[in-house]
């Protein structure tokens, strides 16, 4: 079982919500193995919920009601705590966010995009306004602004590792005019240099490997079990089934034995932004 961890039930109402149900339960004298027998998640997502981590179904809150005889308070809640977490992302990817400020690593794979984590605002906003065309202009400026925010993760004391691989498409791919575009590519590297982290790039020559088609990420954390997370185009699915995500992880192993060598894959990034800043359609 993940150990305890403080709730600071101030901080937020996911929080304050997580701090109820862990009040409740401990006053009715059940482990999380207790509350969570007879409903279909697991020990790890009850306690994701009352560290605010995780936001809460309502099939849950149901079981949860009925278990501790709260009246249907965790029920009438849930979707409060739902729509105070992180405006300016999409629901579906509430949880990422969250779960980004206590992981120990951030494993990415971006095949079409550079990684929100590594975008300049240039680039977010015209992602944005490229998926969602009717969206008012102050709604794509609340996402603009929350996507850029987040990469104040890697400032934290204890910032979690993080490890991107890129497709070569993502660098060549023409989303803003070239000076922009060499703009983002030298935003990569710095946030990639104060992040300590790792980025390696999957050439238009490496042929086949595990994630053909699709983004992942790999997150795992110090005091709970790692998560994976794939998403389309307006939609998300946090995975944490053990079997599932071993096998993530393992294909996103091959993955990096599939790209160049992380010194390469940098020079790769600096020759690109090079090219734009001197107006060439890079090669």
């Amino acid at each position: 079982m993940p150990p305890r961890k403080e709730i600071d039930a101030s901080a937020s109402v996911p929080s304050f919500y997580g701090a109820e149900l862990r009040y409740k339960r401990e006053a009715a004298g059940l482990t999380l193995e207790q509350l969570a027998e007879g409903s279909y998640r697991g020990v790890p997502f009850l306690s994701q919920i009352e560290r605010a981590e995780r936001r809460m179904p309502l099939d849950l809150a149901k079981h949860v009601d009925e278990r501790l005889g709260t009246d249907g308070f965790f029920q009438r809640r849930c979707e409060d705590a739902r729509r105070a977490r992180q405006p300016g992302h999409a629901e579906y990817f509430a949880d990422v966010v969250e779960m980004e400020r206590g992981a120990e690593t951030i494993e990415e794979w971006a095949p079409l995009l550079v990684p929100g984590l590594l975008q300049t605002p240039d680039y977010a906003r015209a992602v944005v306004r490229a998926s969602w065309p009717r969206e008012p202009d102050a709604q794509v400026e609340e996402k603009v602004s929350a996507r850029t925010a987040r990469v104040s993760l890697f400032q934290q004391d204890r910032a979690p590792e993080f490890w991107a691989i890129l497709d070569e498409s993502v660098l060549r791919r023409p989303v803003l005019p070239p000076l922009k575009m060499a703009e983002l590519l030298e935003h990569v590297l710095d946030v990639m240099h104060a992040a300590r982290g790792v980025v390696q790039i999957v050439t238009e020559t490496a042929g086949l490997h595990p994630f053909m088609t699709g983004t992942a990420r790999v997150v795992t954390f110090p005091d709970a079990p790692p998560v994976s997370y794939m998403e389309s185009m307006y939609s998300g699915q946090l995975i944490d089934y053990p079997a599932l995500v071993k096998q993530y992880r393992r294909s996103y192993d091959l993955l990096r034995a599939a790209a160049l060598s992380p010194k390469a894959s940098l020079a790769m990034i600096e020759k690109t932004a090079e090219d734009y800043r001197k107006g060439k359609r890079p090669a």
